[in-house]
């Protein structure tokens, strides 16, 4: 006899059924694999400790199956002070390289909370130096007026609209997807 539940056989669905797509929205299962870099112009904000450390509206976002958008945001967009040099690295098979920054705003440091490539691979080179960041590591992230939604788990930093429909990958049970 046994004192513990049986094995059991966990089925995953690939894809997993679409969320319905709205008036205005864009499934995220749509999106291209290898990504699609795209500037929407979006009003993008970015508040840390109270303070907006970050505002533009010439945003790049990749756009990869089953992510929502993550936004990278040109250097210039930051205010003086808010993004600081910290340690390691990590490798992107699209985009190269990245390093990573602690993200300074009023009383708070968010470590390691952003990332760029100051070397990208010829495919994202318009990323070089712009700036991505988690958004669950900041008091918020406003895209259009609208305060995002992180993407769920701490490896991936999309963020998550009204304009953007899933089911989104990061969530638990979500990493065969």
């Amino acid at each position: 006899m046994h004192d513990h539940e049986p094995d059991r056989l966990v089925v995953v669905r690939y894809p997993p059924p679409r969320d319905p797509v709205g008036p205005g929205q864009v499934s995220v299962w749509d999106f291209p694999r290898p990504p699609e870099l795209v500037q929407w112009g979006e009003s993008i904000q970015v508040v840390l400790g109270g303070v907006t450390i970050a505002d533009t509206r010439h945003a790049w976002a990749v756009l990869e199956t089953s992510h929502p958008p993550t936004y990278y945001l040109p250097p210039e967009a930051f205010v003086e002070g808010a993004l600081r040099p910290a340690g390691g690295s990590s490798w992107c098979e699209w985009k190269g390289r990245a390093t990573y920054l602690d993200l300074v705003g009023g009383d708070r440091v968010a470590a390691r909370a952003a990332w760029t490539y100051p070397d990208p691979s010829p495919r994202a080179v318009v990323l070089r130096d712009h700036v991505a960041l988690y958004a669950h590591t900041v008091d918020r992230c406003v895209v259009d007026g609208v305060e995002v939604v992180p993407q769920e788990g701490s490896f991936y930093g999309g963020w998550i609209t009204p304009r953007v429909a899933g089911p989104f990958k990061g969530g638990p049970g979500t990493m065969g997807w």
